[in-house]
């Protein structure tokens, strides 16, 4: 059951080792493999959390917000890039009693309609993985295309 405080591990400065396909839809794609650094805050007394995560390689930055809706008892991500400055559609679902979050929502990429699908897991006080998956076919198979190991410098 998801809580308030589901990203309080987030809070603070982590050190995330990526690998991201270079076609996001081709599951023969390429993986490339690069560093960056994220800083999480947490805000509304644990109801909303904010990061910023910069690849130093790229000069490119991203940050995502979070909000926890109390009725729902689930959360909203939402994605932007400094490439864009827009806000991506949400994704949004909760933590299980494993520990997981797994989020879902609705885009496109290369001008294709895709499921998204966010999954946090393996968190420790110093560790955490993040991953993105795109659906083409409403969901029954999934290509994971992202991956980010955080570590606590």
């Amino acid at each position: 059951m998801s809580t308030p405080h589901d990203f309080d591990f987030f809070v603070g400065e982590w050190r995330v080792a990526n690998r991201r396909r270079t076609d996001f839809l081709d599951k023969a794609s390429e993986w490339e493999g690069f560093e960056a650094v994220s800083r999480a805050s947490r805000h509304f007394d644990g109801r909303a959390n904010f990061d910023e995560i910069v690849f130093p390689a790229s000069g490119v930055s991203g940050l995502t917000l979070r909000l926890y809706d109390q009725v729902r008892e689930e959360w909203s991500l939402y994605w932007s890039s400094s490439r864009t400055g827009t806000l991506f559609p949400p994704v949004t679902g909760r933590f299980g009693a494993d520990g997981r979050g797994v989020f879902h929502g609705k885009d496109t990429h290369d001008g294709k309609d895709v499921l998204v699908r966010f999954v946090w897991s393996g968190i420790t006080a110093s560790s955490a993985r993040w991953e993105q998956a795109f659906s083409v076919d409403d969901g029954r198979t999934w290509l994971t295309n992202w991956v980010m190991e955080l570590s606590r410098p």
